[in-house]
Order: C-alpha cells, then sequence, then structure tokens
C-alpha cells in the first residue's frame, strides 16, 4: 500500500528541529515493519490550527488523485488540532485514505467525541448536496414551465478554454426575464450543460445590460 509520512511541527524554533527528525525516523520505521511503500516524505512547521498549510494540502491531493492510500502520522495532533483537525479527518475519509499513527502503532482510533462530530458533517453535507441539487432541479423545472426549451441550446456548450468561461447571454436574459434569480439561473445553466457560477452570471448579465444602455 502506498503511503505518504507527514511530519509537522509548530514552530521553526531550532529545540523543534529533533522533534521533527525523530518523528520521521520513528514513521519510517513504523512503515517499514507494517509493510508500506513510501510515496512521499512531508514535512512542515506550521500551527496545527491552521489549516492552510502547503504541506497538508499536498497530502490531500495525493490522496484525492488516489497516488496514495494511507496517511502516516505520529499522533492525530501532528494533523491538526481543534477543528482543524477534524476537517482534516473528514477529507482524509472522504478522499477514501485510512490514517496509521506510531502512537497506536496501526489505524487510527478515534475518540466517541471525534467520531460523533465527524458522523454529524458527514451528515449536514450530504444534506446539502441534496439541496443543492434540489436548487437545480427547481430551477430547471421553473425555466421549462416558464417557455425555456434547452434542446436548442445544448450545442452551445463550452468545450476547453479557461480565459474566458462561454455563457449563453441570450438564454441568462431570458431567465431574468422570467423572474429567475441569478442563483436560480446558474442552477438552471449547470443542469443544461453549461458550468457557470451564479458570480460569472451577474457579471455577464451586468455586461450585456451595461452594452445595451451604451448603444442606446
Amino acid at each position: 500500500m502506498n503511503a505518504v509520512i507527514y511530519c509537522r511541527v509548530s514552530t521553526k524554533k531550532e529545540a523543534q528541529e529533533s522533534s521533527l527528525a525523530r518523528q520521521k525516523e520513528e514513521l519510517q520505521r513504523f512503515a517499514s515493519e507494517s509493510g508500506f511503500s513510501i510515496y512521499r516524505m512531508i514535512e512542515e512547521k506550521h500551527s496545527g490550527y491552521d489549516i492552510d498549510r502547503d504541506g497538508i494540502l499536498e497530502v490531500l491531493d495525493l490522496l484525492k488523485e488516489g497516488q496514495v492510500e494511507a496517511l502516516l502520522i505520529q499522533d492525530e495532533t501532528r494533523l491538526g488540532r481543534g477543528n482543524a483537525k477534524i476537517a482534516l479527518l473528514h477529507a482524509v475519509h472522504k478522499y477514501g485514505g485510512t490514517i496509521y499513527t506510531v502512537n497506536q502503532n496501526g489505524e487510527l482510533q478515534l475518540s466517541e467525541a471525534d467520531s460523533m462530530v465527524l458522523e454529524i458533517v458527514s451528515i449536514v453535507e450530504e444534506f446539502q448536496r441534496k439541496l443543492h441539487n434540489l436548487k437545480i432541479k427547481r430551477g430547471m423545472d421553473k425555466a421549462v414551465k416558464e417557455g425555456y426549451r434547452p434542446q436548442r441550446n445544448l450545442s452551445q456548450q463550452h468545450h476547453g478554454g479557461r480565459d474566458r468561461v462561454e455563457v449563453p447571454i441570450e438564454e441568462i436574459v431570458n431567465l431574468r426575464n422570467r423572474g429567475l434569480t441569478f442563483h436560480e439561473v446558474a442552477a438552471t445553466l449547470k443542469g443544461f450543460g453549461h458550468n457557470v457560477s451564479k458570480a460569472t452570471v451577474h457579471r455577464r448579465y451586468k455586461e450585456h445590460v451595461d452594452e445595451q444602455s451604451e448603444k442606446h
């Protein structure tokens, strides 16, 4: 099993160098004894309460991309502390990774409190996903009911290029005139194959209005 080793100390003081070196040594020995193949070793000096860490974000990328299946740490506090720890535990689980610690000499066993919080987070995330999909469906249903016909617009889908997202401005104006909010317009267009955000829809609509005003 491919694994990434993650070591962290909270400060850049020289006294922490020995702690970092000890973590690396213990984790390399643990990986060897447990049969892990070390894909990458990442170390950083940063507060565990902060989630904006280059090292841990690289770990999540490796898990998300499927390059590693396991994360090896000395103990759960090396991953993070407080809310940052919970967020990272959830992300690792979401990407299909398994955490192993030297401290527990095996797979990380969460406390009952942490397990309960993670379960709640997962439930909330699932309901957020369902609400998002329902908003898209409601926007699509409302647009079709008001006369929007997506069949003739599917050929306008954008393929490639990120300099400027192509959006069907005529349809944005049409849907706005039918009473849809910018959020509903964006959700509706996404449902019909146009990957645009609410901000993009709002910006392009404003540009269109400004252009029309200049013409008159």
